[in-house]
């Protein structure tokens, strides 16, 4: 039962870091569209890129701590992308520059989407296994 919890626990970490990521980019195609101004756009980006990154940190944490060492060690490189980002202080979006960069930025929410849903499927996956070898 524990097992099963872990994997419940995962995947809602998941699942929120895909709606925080689904968020931002929704936020871009906004300004592309011209539904909403750069300082509206950076401010809405900006307010949810620390919660992305601790999530993100926790959930590594959490795969440690609870023995998922693939899992964790698949974590890694966004992780660890998220760190650089934070580091160089690029992990804020500028207002002036939102134009400008918006298909660079656009195109690493999706890369970030495709890592968290590759790792919400390996999740799902292990949750059923989990699961059904409880029954």
């Amino acid at each position: 039962m524990g097992d099963l919890l872990d994997w419940i626990i995962s995947f809602l970490f998941l699942v929120t870091l895909l709606i925080i990521v689904i968020y931002q980019l929704t936020c871009l195609a906004d300004l592309e569209a011209d539904h909403i101004n750069p300082y509206d756009s950076s401010t809405k980006i900006n307010r949810v890129i620390l919660p992305e990154f601790c999530l993100q940190g926790l959930l590594c944490v959490y795969y440690v701590l609870t023995g998922h060492w693939f899992m964790a060690i698949l974590s890694l490189p966004h992780l660890f992308y998220n760190i650089r980002l934070y580091m160089k202080k690029e992990h804020l979006a500028d207002v002036t520059e939102m134009h400008n960069t918006n298909k660079g930025e656009q195109k690493k929410r999706l890369y970030k989407i495709g890592h968290i849903t590759l790792c919400t499927f390996i999740t799902s996956y292990w949750l059923i296994h989990s699961a059904l070898g409880d029954i």
